[in-house]
């Protein structure tokens, strides 16, 4: 019963883990990059702690309504906000997030990194965990957890195994 338990558990344990790994592998694999959505700006498309999507491609290969992901002036903060407007004689384009009121002004083709094509509700939040300290060791204590769960069923037959053959010694002897 205890080995049956601790197959099942660690089997659930497996496939998260290994639908966790698919839901960044894949996407890495296929030139997609994840970016964790930290505002509301494009509520309610986007909502924050999502995680999305991006596709690096060319700014002039953008087209108005898509939602694109751009560089802000400091070269390290992503926005990732829809197109309204392309100019391309001026490469330039204009974006505004689905919440805010006002647009974000022009945006230079060169600080366009690409388009967010896809993203997945609530992933951003445990991505961001996962990279801490904590979450490294959380993701550590799982691993032991699995092997843990391996490893029960073993010590508690060799345990009972060990019993039995007591039992057999003092009712032999």
């Amino acid at each position: 019963m205890v080995k049956t338990i601790c197959n099942i558990l660690s089997t659930i344990i497996l496939v998260v883990l290994l639908a966790a790994a698919a839901v960044i592998l894949v996407p890495m694999l296929l030139g997609y990059k994840e970016m964790a959505v930290l505002s509301g700006s494009m509520e309610p498309t986007i909502s924050v702690g999502s995680l999305v999507y991006v596709k690096p491609i060319e700014a002039s290969m953008l087209e108005v309504g898509d939602v694109c992901t751009y560089y802000l002036s400091d070269g390290e903060t992503f926005v990732t906000h829809r197109v309204l407007s392309i100019d391309p004689n001026a490469k330039t384009l204009v974006t505004q997030g689905d919440a805010n009121d006002t647009p974000d002004g022009d945006i230079q083709f060169s600080q366009v990194y690409g388009r967010a094509d896809f993203h997945l509700p609530y992933l951003g939040i445990a991505i961001q965990n996962i990279r801490t300290p904590v979450g490294i060791m959380t993701i550590c204590g799982v691993v032991m957890l699995v092997i843990l769960l391996n490893f029960i069923p073993a010590i508690i037959d060799a345990a009972e195994d060990e019993k039995k053959q007591k039992e057999q010694e003092n009712t032999a002897g």
